[in-house]
Formats: C-alpha cells, structure tokens, sequence
C-alpha cells in the first residue's frame, strides 16, 4: 500500500524548518535548497507545498503570527486577574526562552524583509496594529480598564493609551536589543527591565519586585 502522508503535519514540520534557519542564517539563508536539505526532502517534494522561496516565507511568517496570536488568547480567557494576564500577554512578546527566541528572530527578520518584498505586504500593514492592540489590552487589564474591542480602537481614557503607544515602544525596542544580544539580555534581565517599564508607567501600582 501507498504510504499515507499526512500533508497539514508535514507542512507544519516544514514551516518549523523555515524558523530554525532564519534564527540561524537569516532570512537570505532560507532558501528552498536550505530548507529541503535540513527538512530531508528534495525540492521537487518541497514544491508540492511551497512553489517558491516567497510562498514559503509568507507561510511561516503567518504561522508564526498564528502560534503568538494563539499563545497570547490563552490568557485572554484564561481565569486570571487582570494584572497577571497583562504580565504574561507581554511576555509572549519577548524572547523569554529558546522558542521565543526562535518567534522574535523570524518576526523581526520577516518584517524588515516586508518593507520591500510586496508578497509580504499584509504583514507590514497588520505589524503595527496588531501589536499596538495587544499592548493597549494589556494596560487595560493592568489598569482595569475596559480593553478595546477591536484593532485599531484606541482605549477610552486619552493618557491610558498614550501608555500604551509607549508601552509598545518599549516592548519592540526591547525584542530588538534582546534578539540581537542574546548574552546581554537572559530572561530575568528580560523580566526586570519590563517590571521597570511598566513601573515608571503606573507608579501607583509597581508591583512586586522582581529579584
């Protein structure tokens, strides 16, 4: 009998690939040659999934998009105070460990690929929004504020959401220096400095100190 392939795991399989060689090489190194050598498939069984170099970037950069989004609506619905949830939605963010380590290299890389590469084009456009709308809830539930309903809505109280403009400075500012100087940047350093942040931005309410 003819072996079975399962093809939604085999591209998810594949995408992971994509990940690993653009946080090792860059994304000039995801190449379809790079990726069928290390994904142990020749390019003719790669292109049955991705018919070009850009296929296969617009697909991994969307799973990634997908894989954070999803992370970050567990806490979402999860039963948490406000402030905790806050706390962890951030933290998806950041390069807090090996695997978003892994997420910042491909986002990062991915979007400075899309300012010229129009096959990219969406995730520029839905880049700032999108990240913009995570940190505006997360100062609504730290604050415990009603969030936004949807992208683009800015939270009702003016200096609240110039916060969290700020905020969301702060965290894309972090995730570079961090992706680019991993040494310098481990997680509690990671933690500390985001604590600080949101410190200086609610001192009525700092929070426990992080050791």
């Amino acid at each position: 009998m003819p072996k079975l392939v399962d093809h939604d795991q085999r591209r998810a399989e594949l995408v992971r690939v994509v990940w690993d060689v653009i946080s090792r090489d860059g994304i000039e190194g995801a190449t379809v040659r790079k990726i069928a050598e290390q994904a142990n498939i020749s390019i003719g069984g790669l292109r049955h999934y991705f018919d070009s170099q850009r296929g296969l970037l617009l697909f991994a950069a969307k799973a990634m998009a997908d894989k954070v989004t999803a992370r970050i609506a567990g806490h979402l619905h999860g039963n948490l105070p406000g402030r905790d949830r806050a706390l962890l939605m951030l933290e998806e963010l950041l390069p807090l460990d090996a695997d978003r380590r892994v997420d910042a290299d491909v986002w990062l890389a991915c979007l400075m690929r899309s300012r010229f590469d129009a096959s990219l084009a969406e995730l520029h456009t839905a880049g700032l929004p999108g990240e913009r709308h995570i940190c505006r809830l997360a100062v609504a539930y730290f604050c415990g504020q009603p969030p936004p309903e949807r992208i683009g809505d800015p939270l009702a109280d003016g200096h609240l959401d110039r916060q969290a403009r700020r905020l969301h400075t702060f965290i894309d500012g972090l995730t570079l220096q961090a992706a680019m100087y991993p040494r310098e940047f481990p997680a509690e350093e990671i933690r500390r400095l985001l604590h600080d942040e949101l410190a200086a931005l609610f001192p009525e309410d700092p929070g426990p100190a992080v050791p």
